[in-house]
């Protein structure tokens, strides 16, 4: 397979390189394809964090060495995705049928087969769980404690990830991971990470614990859901973390705020899905860019009172050392859903689908690397920049 033309791309040395991962449960085979894309140009990240799926993710990148990474990956994907099925070839053949029809006919049948597959498998995984992930519990919801009342039991994923992560490879801090889950008593949101703590597998696992589909988990006395039941974007946690640095963040989202109106009950529920775990993401990054330039500008501002009076008081160096400006460039990628895809997105694991998936990922992230100024260092005056391959076309 001949190499991509990004692959000769020359990235600033910045202190940190982060990816930030999104939940979106079967839409996270597109942040494998993301991570294809950076692996071309050989760029590792030295930080990531990430919450649900996207904490997976970072355990599979955080507990692998590079030359393993994609393998591992694919193997998780391959694991966990129902192989392709039979169904599907009976549409392929459906589609050879609809060669000769005119296109606009076309289109729209082939539409319609694929939402009708895409459900299919929705519905299976409902039934059935996904191999190597969860299976139903008897008699389910159940009862009788925080981690057994949910539809579905998550033990088959502690040996998947116990087969395809190193987690002394990931305690081993060669690189930072983060990953958020939210407290089910307080309500509080968490950040796991293994700069303060030893990660294991159930930490992983509590971050994608969504309910009433998965039980909580229990970590030293506390009961632990998916960190998307306060917030599915872990950008904030990134760039707020001390002391500061000029910082390459790629952020990658599952879900799109923006959107159509919906015009039936099922485009209701999708946009519904949407809207919930997007977290707003651009509305998010705003805001950053807007505490930033405040800091900004604060800095400037100590830095025009003469030196002799900054000296004379520890007050100006305990400011400067909470405003300081480092720089940070943000690049988006963002997932944009085939038109087929609907409110079942997110457990619509067939094979099919997650290589649609992973397909997309690596398209984007090629398409984001062909500008390569993009990954270059603020200019001066700025200290943070944003980038995104779908409002850049």
């Amino acid at each position: 397979m001949a190499q991509p033309k990004n692959a000769r791309i020359k990235v600033p040395k910045y202190p940190r390189v982060a990816l930030v991962l999104q939940g979106g449960g079967a839409l996270g085979s597109y942040q494998a394809g993301v991570i294809q894309g950076l692996h071309e140009i050989d760029l590792d990240p030295n930080w990531v964090a990430g919450i649900s799926i996207g904490a997976i993710n970072c355990a599979l990148v955080a507990g692998n060495a590079p030359k393993d990474r994609l393998n591992k990956l694919k193997e998780f994907w391959d694991t966990i995705c129902q192989p392709p099925s039979l169904l599907s070839k009976t549409f392929s053949n459906m589609f050879g049928m609809f060669g000769a029809v005119a296109e606009p006919m076309r289109s729209m049948t082939l539409a319609s087969t694929e939402r009708m597959f895409g459900s299919y498998s929705a519905t299976q995984t409902l039934l059935e769980g996904q191999p190597g992930f969860f299976t139903p519990r008897p008699l389910a919801p159940g009862g009788g404690g925080p981690d057994i009342t949910s539809y579905y039991d998550t033990t088959p994923l502690y040996a998947t990830l116990e087969r395809l992560v190193d987690f002394d490879r990931i305690n081993s801090k060669e690189m930072r991971v983060s990953i958020g889950a939210t407290n089910v008593q307080t309500g509080n949101f968490v950040y796991f990470d293994n700069t303060e703590m030893r990660l294991e597998a159930k930490h992983f696992i509590a971050s994608g614990a969504l309910p009433p589909g998965f039980a909580a988990v229990e970590i030293d006395g506390e009961f632990y859901w998916d960190g998307g039941c306060v917030s599915n974007t872990p950008l904030d946690y990134v760039m707020n973390v001390m002391p500061r640095k000029d910082t390459l963040i790629f952020q990658v989202d599952l879900w799109s705020a923006k959107g159509r109106l919906p015009t039936d009950l099922f485009e209701v529920l999708e946009r519904q899905k949407d809207i919930q775990y997007s977290s707003r993401t651009r509305g998010v990054t705003n805001q950053v860019n807007d505490l930033q330039r405040l800091r900004q500008t604060l800095w400037d501002a100590i830095a025009r009172i003469p030196e002799e009076v900054r000296a004379k008081d520890p007050w100006f160096d305990a400011v400067s050392k909470r405003v300081f400006g480092a720089r940070y460039n943000c690049i988006q990628l963002i997932y944009k859903n085939k038109p087929t895809a609907g409110h079942y997105k997110d457990f619509e694991f067939s094979h099919e689908t997650m290589t649609h998936h992973w397909g997309t990922g690596l398209a984007d992230m090629r398409r984001t690397l062909e500008n390569p100024k993009c990954l270059d260092m603020p200019p001066p005056g700025e200290n943070f920049v944003t980038y995104d391959v779908h409002r850049h076309q």
